[in-house]
């Protein structure tokens, strides 16, 4: 297989329009964890992506009669862009099936580089369904995001100029994971020529699944994915990729979205340069394994792979960011209810900077705050501040891993009125039946496709069956909106509730007894 894979790379034909890309140093990272940490910079490709490679590898691989007839691709991103330049240099059609969920900036994109698009289905899944169901009638030639050994090979190149760019000892490579085409590609160079180099896989929590693949020893479908890094959000890791990876990949490493956003954060402090999410996984991955490992003094490599990101999610990620390197804790403390309070508050939380600070008169006695307090010195300075509150008689509730929290109470937090379950206080109503109407509010953190009726057809689904007693909603540029909405459901309508939930087919989770809710919102 190695022998195979390193005669095809070595032949590869990327270089008419791909860009043999820098290793650039990130001096101010090496300091700060005691290691060389050296970027592969694929986010400066021409379509801002190494997906070029793979793409412009297989197409320049077909006849001219194959390229006639035309080219077929399904993908919501990097791939389609990189499909659609590759065409047009080598004079091909290009047609991209794009969910119809893809943001205009990407579909703007494909276009402007050539390609016809069609928008088909929400998901990848539903465009790529469209797109063999054309590629039976028209005869144009599919081609693979990374299930290729073609694709694989194109992508492996960026292995090749590693290796010619560096020398010395190298101890490890880090590679954001999706499909798998590029960590199949980059493994099965460097194995061939470097067995003792590690190749390390770096993908989000939320979507495992290269991780779960080698933990099994087989291909696993997920269930769901998160679509935070959109471009590594895939159920099921390539046939081929997989073969390659169980046999030369070291192993996979998984990491949040708050790391993902540090990471982001640390490549423009080092560059000044702005990666996608996917694009900053081997930043996360690595940081991880060099505190796992108590790591000094080692080379480590990490491919930037990517800078497709909506400036709209810059927001989002700014917020994170701060989160994931630990240099942040998000508190809900209930403190007294009278002046000074606040300023006692911040006395003893001492010479820290306060970076958010939610609140509104609830009660006579006390106030619930939420607040956002600077940390030195990671998780250990969070425990202490804590324990320094409680000790000066503080309840204090550590929200810094509460995700509903983070998404939406920060933004929610205003007081509780009288009634806001029901709309306000029936005149009518007795004490006792207020409080029953009370309880009957179930919480549900929902991901709604960003699409026109998205929410129509959710409320169409639910009719007048119940009331909907709260509602925040919150996009980033992503395929995907976040909600957080209360329901009134009735103890007997348990059942019908959960079915219609389901019938919505919409990614969501119950969130009645997360103790934010509890705190700010019941």
């Amino acid at each position: 297989m190695l022998k195979t894979y390193l005669q095809k790379i070595l032949k590869s034909h990327v270089y008419d329009v791909a860009q043999e890309t820098p290793l650039d140093a990130a001096p101010i990272l090496s300091r700060r964890l005691g290691n060389r940490v050296l970027l592969k910079r694929e986010d400066l490709q021409p379509v801002f992506s190494f997906k070029l490679r793979g793409a412009y590898n297989k197409i320049a691989g077909f006849d001219q009669e194959t390229r006639d007839r035309g080219i077929i691709a399904a993908s919501a991103g990097n791939h389609a862009q990189g499909v659609a330049l590759a065409a047009t240099q080598l004079g091909a059609r290009a047609l991209i099936v794009m969910p119809v969920t893809t943001p205009r900036i990407k579909v703007d994109a494909v276009r402007n580089l050539g390609a016809e698009i069609v928008l088909h289905g929400n998901t990848y899944d539903e465009a790529r369904t469209h797109a063999d169901a054309l590629m039976t009638a028209s005869g144009m030639a599919f081609v693979h995001p990374y299930d290729d050994v073609d694709v694989i090979a194109g992508q492996g190149t960026i292995a090749m100029e590693i290796f010619r760019q560096h020398t010395g000892a190298l101890h490890a490579i880090f590679v954001p994971v999706g499909g798998g085409g590029l960590i199949a590609g980059i493994a099965a160079y460097t194995k061939a020529l470097w067995p003792e180099v590690r190749i390390i896989g770096v993908e989000p929590d939320e979507a495992p699944c290269m991780h779960e693949a080698l933990r099994t020893g087989e291909r696993v479908v997920l269930d769901r994915v998160g679509i935070f890094a959109d471009g590594v959000a895939v159920r099921q890791v390539g046939k081929e990729p997989f073969a390659v990876a169980r046999e030369y990949v070291d192993e996979v490493l998984l990491v949040n979205t708050d790391e993902i956003c540090a990471a982001i954060k640390d490549i423009y402090d080092n560059t000044r340069s702005i990666a996608e999410p996917a694009g900053a996984l081997g930043i996360a991955g690595l940081k991880k394994y060099v505190a796992r490992e108590n790591l000094f003094d080692k080379t480590l490599i990490a491919i930037d792979s990517g800078a497709n990101v909506n400036f709209d999610r810059l927001r989002h990620i700014a917020e994170r960011a701060e989160l994931g390197e630990q240099r942040e804790a998000l508190l809900a403390v209930t403190i007294p209810e009278k002046p000074g309070s606040f300023l006692t508050f911040c006395r003893i939380i001492g010479q820290r900077s306060i970076t958010e600070f939610n609140y509104r008169y609830a009660e006579r006695s006390e106030a619930r705050v939420f607040a956002g307090v600077e940390l030195r010195e990671g998780e250990a300075d969070k425990k202490a501040l804590i324990t320094h509150l409680r000790e000066a008689g503080y309840a204090v509730v550590d929200m810094t891993d509460n995700e509903m929290a983070k998404l939406h109470i920060r933004h929610m937090v205003g007081g509780r009125a009288p009634g806001i379950n029901t709309g306000g206080i029936d005149s009518d109503m007795t004490p006792s039946e207020f409080m029953s109407d009370l309880t009957k509010e179930r919480l549900y953190r929902f991901q709604f496709p960003e699409r026109p009726g998205a929410l129509l057809g959710f409320l169409t689904r639910m009719g007048n069956r119940w009331n909907i007693s709260m509602f925040h909603y919150q996009n980033h540029g992503a395929a995907y909106g976040r909600v957080l909405a209360g329901f009134q459901v009735a103890g007997d309508e348990t059942k019908a509730f959960d079915a219609f939930l389901a019938e919505t087919g919409y990614p969501h989770w119950q969130e009645t007894s997360n103790p934010a809710y509890e705190l700010f919102l019941r």
